[in-house]
């Protein structure tokens, strides 16, 4: 068909239609425009695009123009591609008819089809290969003509390249997405790996594994149940997931969350209500849960409901990187555990030390006097001397009276008031002063920490200072201990140096109590070094800050 037939107007709208095609860059949205491009230009009250499925043997989709969706309903299923629509199948041209009817391929509309005479159709060729047909009917002023079927094939053109142009926009679109994607899930990964390395805080590792597991496979949320007994425990969840559902339990006995930490397999469900319901997950249709697996011990497992963009539905492939995923996510979990236990024990140990230390004061000082002033009252009163009872009386308020004393000065050493009162800095002198009063050591504090710190980190420093002059009163044999305590940028730094005998940290390390002061310090996330040689011992410790 020459161009020949076409006016300069026609020509000029192709142009314009060609430009408003190829900018378009969904496939849909080339359709919609091409469909009414063409009923402009040809005068078609209904046009529609045939795409022809993967053999290019019948009709996969049908995209209409000028029928309503009421009538469409009413005329029931889809063209396939049979009859004068199957004519441009098997013979890819230009179709011109006066009247369908006439043609010996046609047998008639379906119930409820709108009547239609006049007909035009022209192949949409990519590449060569046909893609579909783009068909009109029902032209305003008589028959299609020439130009018509010219503007057509223009179309067709236009549109094939359009069509082509946005299938790899698209194509390139989802390959980026798939790439940012895989971005996603290494850093995921990556972020549960640096976990495993340095994470060793329970609560974050699990927050972290919910908040990477969703980003993962963009899910409405994800939540982590851990096992606890004959129960597993919702432990953390991240998206859609209330408060209060933290913390509920779910039945391993009996339920589709049980059967998946048995079986050691993931599961994809379709029926969060019925099958989840006990977790209180409002909203979710759908779930992927895998099972959290450390050395073939379960420990729980991670549960994710509805993709958020797309089909809400798990796939294959998310099941296979949610299943990778939870292999790291189990390593940290376990890994954070083990942590907790060890630190515990740690706990424990020190805090039996300070037991079994408080119960030797008590021993060897108040119990022991108050047993010397039972005796020194009881001789009293076995006197018939008046002034020899008032000289035992006298006696015995003066040993209360010393009692009261070292029991005052052991509260302190349990919890200091000016601690809590006044701050860091006088409680620290007042304890130089009272061991320089009591074991006659030149005893120099100086503390320069700006003001109150967080009282947690106050404890910690005070503990370890309390620690450090304990060990010199009682081991170091020493002359003259210095206390520094500073705040920097660094934190808050920690040194006691004495001139003692020193001692070997490694062999005397619970004699020390040494356990309690690095306790302390891997708590608050700071770090302990013990320099000892016969010229003396230096405690340094160096603790985050944070104003109080």
């Amino acid at each position: 068909m020459e161009l020949g037939t076409l006016d300069e107007a026609r020509l000029a709208a192709l142009l314009d239609a060609g430009r408003g095609l190829v900018a378009q860059l969904e496939v849909d949205a080339v359709l919609e425009e091409l469909l009414r491009v063409a009923c402009e230009l040809t005068g078609a009250r209904y046009a529609a695009i045939g795409v022809l499925d993967e053999d290019r043997r019948e009709l996969h989709r049908f995209v209409t123009r000028g029928i309503d969706r009421e009538a469409r309903d009413a005329i029931g299923d889809l063209p396939r591609g049979h009859g004068i629509l199957g004519e441009l199948i098997r013979h890819p041209a230009p179709l011109r008819l006066d009247d369908v009817s006439d043609h010996p391929r046609s047998y008639g509309f379906p119930a409820h089809h709108p009547p239609m005479h006049t007909f035009l159709g022209v192949p949409v060729l990519i590449r060569g290969e046909p893609w579909g047909n783009l068909y009109l009917t029902e032209k305003e002023a008589g028959p299609f003509d020439e130009g018509d079927e010219a503007a057509a094939v223009i179309l067709a053109d236009w549109a094939a390249l359009a069509v082509d142009n946005a299938r790899l926009y698209e194509d390139a679109a989802r390959r980026r997405a798939e790439a940012e994607r895989a971005v996603r899930r290494l850093e995921a990964t990556a972020a549960i790996a640096r976990a495993v390395g340095s994470e060793t805080d329970l609560d974050r590792v699990l927050e972290l594994i919910v908040k990477r597991g969703r980003a993962l496979l963009d899910a409405r949320s994800v939540v982590l149940l851990l096992v606890e007994g004959e129960e597993l425990r919702l432990a953390a969840g991240a998206g859609q997931v209330a408060s209060t559902a933290i913390g509920g339990r779910v039945p391993l006995a009996g339920s589709a969350a049980g059967e998946v930490l048995f079986s050691g397999r993931p599961a994809r469900l379709d029926d969060v209500a019925a099958q989840l319901g006990q977790l209180g997950i409002s909203g979710a249709s759908t779930a992927l849960m895998v099972p959290l697996v450390y050395r073939n011990l379960p420990l729980g497992l991670l549960a994710a409901f509805d993709r958020f963009t797309g089909d809400p539905v798990f796939d294959t492939e998310d099941e296979r990187l949610f299943q990778a995923f939870a292999a790291s996510a189990a390593t940290a979990v376990a890994t954070a555990r083990s942590v907790a236990e060890e630190r515990l024990r740690h706990s424990i140990a020190a805090g039996e030390q300070e037991r079994r230390r408080w119960a030797r004061e008590l021993h060897d000082e108040t119990l022991q006097g108050l047993g010397g002033l039972q005796v020194l009252l009881s001789s009293a009163l076995r006197r018939a001397d008046a002034g020899a009872l008032e000289q035992s009386v006298r006696e015995a308020i003066e040993y209360i009276g010393t009692e009261i004393d070292g029991l005052r000065t052991l509260i302190t050493e349990l919890r200091p008031a000016a601690l809590d009162e006044i701050g860091l800095a006088p409680a620290i002198e007042s304890l130089g002063r009272r061991l320089a009063a009591v074991e006659g050591l030149e005893v120099q504090v100086e503390v320069d920490v700006g003001g109150r710190l967080e009282p947690g980190l106050e404890t910690t420093v005070y503990r370890i200072v309390q620690e450090a002059l304990t060990n010199v009163a009682k081991h170091a044999q020493a002359e003259c201990v210095r206390v520094n305590v500073a705040l920097d940028y660094d934190g808050v730094r920690v040194e006691v140096r004495d001139d003692g005998r020193g001692f070997q940290p490694e062999a005397r390390a619970e004699g020390f109590g040494l356990v309690g002061m690095h306790e302390r310090v891997a708590l608050a996330h700071g770090q302990l070094e013990i320099d000892s040689a016969v010229g003396g011992t230096v405690v340094r410790a160096t603790l985050p800050a944070r104003a109080a």
